[in-house]
């Protein structure tokens, strides 16, 4: 294949590419247009494989689709440009900075669970009460690892028996998958991720529906309850990101820390917490 025909089928590629984003975000070529600051002439020249943008304007684009910085170094590829986001894992020297960051959050939030988990909700971190806690219900040094939150829940060899509102609980994380996913977009692992939890017992058919309304509750969350020696104990969380992250890592990384939702809640944890001590 000579040079000529290698571009040109880079540039269709590219053009694919931002047409695919474009139709994601629910916008028309001029709406982009205005929004990337360039003609809508020229989109619809990149996204027929007519011309190929500077890397600056190709930039801007992404920059307005809201495009993941892990798709952002593809479309810079497709265009022939060298990525400029770095793909070093979350663990790297140069992801220093924001582990460090995250240790400081998981120590200061003892005595109750904080983990730190990957776009695919795998634990990278935790502090020691989120193992202590879990070790009250199930014993997770038999869990395979890289250990999933998701699978935790919806396993009925996990959670699933401990949950006193597994159901409310279940559905809502199905719908926080769609949420949470970076930019909003369902890649394949996932679309497998949320295959494999809705195949669990007990997920009903409907919770496929990506835009299924949750049920109507006075509460603006959805709490978790977790039956200890026959007492709900009741919890919920707050997500931490990184924010304006120029690395991949950094965009993808979660940290999820359990609150108690009443008093009793938080007394009985902490009584939990000291017999796994002993």
């Amino acid at each position: 294949m000579s040079a000529l025909e290698l571009n040109q089928r880079a540039q269709k590629k590219l053009g694919g590419l931002l047409r695919y984003w474009r139709e994601v975000r629910g916008v028309s070529q001029l709406d982009l247009s205005l929004d990337a600051g360039i003609s809508q002439r020229q989109i619809s020249f990149i996204e027929s494989g007519r011309s190929v943008p500077g890397r600056q304007t190709l930039l801007n684009i992404a920059q307005s689709l809201d495009v993941p910085l892990r798709e952002r170094n593809v479309l810079l590829l497709s265009a022939g440009y060298a990525p400029i986001y770095s793909e070093a894992g979350w663990n790297a020297q140069e992801m220093s900075l924001v582990t460090d960051a995250a240790r400081r959050v998981l120590r200061q939030h003892e005595p109750f669970p904080a983990i730190v988990m990957d776009r695919y909700w795998n634990v990278l971190m935790t502090n020691r009460a989120a193992p202590a806690f879990f070790n009250g219900f199930v014993d997770m040094a038999a869990r395979a690892e890289p250990r999933n939150i998701l699978h935790l829940i919806f396993d009925p060899e996990g959670m699933q028996p401990h949950m006193a509102n597994w159901e409310a609980v279940a559905r809502s994380l199905i719908q926080r998958v769609y949420r949470e996913s970076v930019g909003q977009v369902v890649d394949l692992q996932t679309q497998q991720l949320l295959d494999a939890l809705l195949s669990y017992p007990g997920v009903r058919p409907e919770w496929r529906s990506q835009g299924m309304a949750g049920s109507a509750s006075t509460l603006p969350l959805v709490p978790m309850g977790f039956i200890h020696d026959g007492t709900v104990l009741n919890y919920f969380s707050m997500i931490t990101t990184v924010g304006t992250p120029l690395a991949v890592a950094a965009q993808e990384l979660r940290i999820e820390c359990m609150f108690p939702a009443d008093d009793a809640t938080e007394a009985r944890h902490i009584a939990l917490l000291d017999l796994a001590r002993e």
